[in-house]
């Protein structure tokens, strides 16, 4: 795909791909601009237009215009490819080296599903008893029904595969679109239809739901080429501007629960589509922010969603909060219905989820009686060993003890010995949380030294990294240099001396905190535990 990359950059000026999020000024030769991340308090975020390169010296990242759509998007690469080659007018097809019939399937799946949106648009406009339940029961508003592309799926068995079918559309395509039922007619009928919108924009399936009684409530568009509901969020692509400008993202469960959200100015709302949330969910949202928020039902399938959901988390290094003060409503779509203010202040009214998660345990048990206490202390130990940070973790520990009035030593033993027992049998029940090893300072470090080595003329200092051949990747280094190194020869001698110390300082640290994490996955009576007790100490040594 490098041919693909390089005829989209050739047509897309790094300027305009980065104006469309950042508002840019002149500064020299390059532009200037506020973070998209919203970590800076001047000005911190360059362009080169001359290099086709931007760096947020704030954020610490950079790249071309690929690597920009991917960090503020929060997508793939490949998705940030097929972004910009639709931008770009690249027909990427001619670059792919897949199966060229796949392919093609899949532009036809989009054709049809974005034929079968407008159709069911129309569909909705001309039905008065529709417009009733859309505009007055559900209560949605006409800027909310065109952003969301709300449509209606007539009764009748195959009217839009006649339609389509008249566009010269085969029946398999339409298969392949999930827009046939087993019967071959139409799947979707007599519905209020809601569109799965990709990242991208493109329509790859539905959510459409009954008007009059009857089973299922909701219908959804099966697993297709398109379509695939472990992945997909729903309302992402509407929501991930205020996501990327607000800093934060709230998880509802219904999907209408999600456009009310929207339409009340909550528009940070996503929801995991009539799924269970999945660790690409979790990651996909975490690429956006750090800051999460989960608004689920109080009831005992909410309470297992936010139990797993911090499993979750926890191995991925995020930590949640809970929106839980629905004041009497059973959930946020109510509660917006009765008042969109009191949600709006929801919102910013979270808990952490530990908290929330163990208060609902605590309801439904008597903590007075010893069978309860010891339910307790073995959920609690199970939800505190996903958390990461071990001061957290500790308070949490204590505050756990003093509800069962115990000594928090008895409850580390005995969170011991339930692992003890577990990693016997071969499981590892209470898993030690995964840390997360990414290390932003010595990547600054890393860059400060290759932009000195590179363009600062620097002999007496030996810097011990190697030089990258990426064309991107030099760009943005001089620029890095041309920012915050460009000085005289002697200084520029000395800084890269202090640089490097405190890069071999970092390295090391980083290091120790490497060994520290497999160290912790070890018994003591492991033969690698003391190798790596010794490894530890002669880092130490060294320093």
């Amino acid at each position: 795909m490098n041919d693909a990359k390089e005829e989209i950059k050739s047509r897309l000026a790094v300027e305009d791909v980065v104006g469309q999020y950042v508002e840019l000024k002149r500064a020299g030769r390059n532009l200037k601009g506020r973070s998209p991340w919203g970590v800076d308090k001047t000005p911190s975020f360059m362009v080169s237009p001359e290099k086709g390169i931007w760096h947020d010296f704030s954020a610490n990242k950079g790249g071309d215009i690929f690597t920009f759509i991917m960090e503020v998007e929060g997508i793939s690469f490949k998705e940030a490819l097929e972004k910009l080659a639709a931008q770009a007018g690249v027909d990427l097809g001619k670059y792919r080296g897949g199966d060229p019939a796949v392919s093609k399937k899949k532009v036809r799946a989009k054709e049809a599903l974005a034929l079968a949106t407008k159709y069911y648009q129309v569909c909705l406009t001309r039905s008065k008893a529709v417009c009733e339940y859309v505009f007055y029961k559900r209560n949605l508003n006409r800027a909310t029904v065109t952003e969301f592309k709300i449509g209606y799926a007539p009764p009748s068995g195959k009217s839009l595969t006649e339609v389509l079918k008249k566009r010269g559309f085969t029946e398999d395509e339409l298969d392949a679109a999930g827009l046939l039922n087993r019967f071959k007619g139409d799947m979707f009928r007599n519905r209020m239809t809601v569109p799965f919108i990709d990242t991208t924009g493109s329509v790859i399936g539905f959510t459409a739901r009954i008007l009059d009684k009857g089973e299922p409530k909701y219908l959804n568009t099966p697993e297709t080429l398109l379509f695939n509901k472990s992945r997909y969020i729903f309302g992402l692509y509407q929501a991930k501007e205020s996501i990327r400008r607000n800093g934060f993202v709230v998880i509802v469960e219904g999907n209408m629960d999600v456009i009310s959200s929207h339409q009340a100015g909550v528009k940070e709302a996503v929801a995991t589509s009539g799924t269970a949330m999945t660790e690409q969910h979790l990651k996909s949202l975490s690429n956006l922010t750090s800051d999460i928020r989960l608004a689920y039902d109080g009831d005992a399938a909410g309470v297992k969603a936010t139990e797993r959901a911090i499993m979750m988390a926890g191995d991925l290094g995020i930590d949640l909060t809970v929106i839980s003060n629905y004041h009497g409503a059973k959930d946020p779509d109510e509660l917006i219905q009765k008042d969109p203010k009191l949600w709006q202040s929801a919102v910013e009214e979270r808990i952490p989820a530990v908290d929330w998660l163990l208060n609902k345990y605590e309801e439904n048990l008597n903590l007075r009686l010893a069978p309860d206490k010891k339910k307790y202390s073995d959920v609690a130990l199970k939800l505190l060993s996903y958390i990461k940070d071990e001061i957290e973790r500790a308070s949490y520990e204590e505050k756990v003890a003093q509800k069962l009035n115990v000594d928090v030593e008895i409850l580390r033993e005995k969170g011991e010995r339930l692992n003890q027992k577990l990693a016997q049998s071969g499981k590892k029940y209470f898993k030690k949380p995964k840390t997360e090893l990414k290390n932003d300072k010595l990547k600054k470090l890393e860059n400060s030294l290759l932009a000195i080595k590179i363009f600062g003329g620097v002999t007496k200092t030996n810097i011990p990294l190697d030089v990258p051949d990426d064309d991107t990747r030099l760009a943005e280094l001089e620029l890095i240099f041309n920012r915050e190194h460009e000085v005289s020869h002697t200084d520029i001698e000395r800084e890269a001396a202090e640089l490097l110390a405190r890069y071999d300082a970092e390295t090391k640290r980083q290091k120790i905190a490497e060994l520290s994490e497999k160290l912790s996955n070890l018994d003591e009576d492991d033969h690698e535990y003391n190798n790596i007790i010794r490894e530890i100490d002669n880092i130490r040594r060294e320093g």
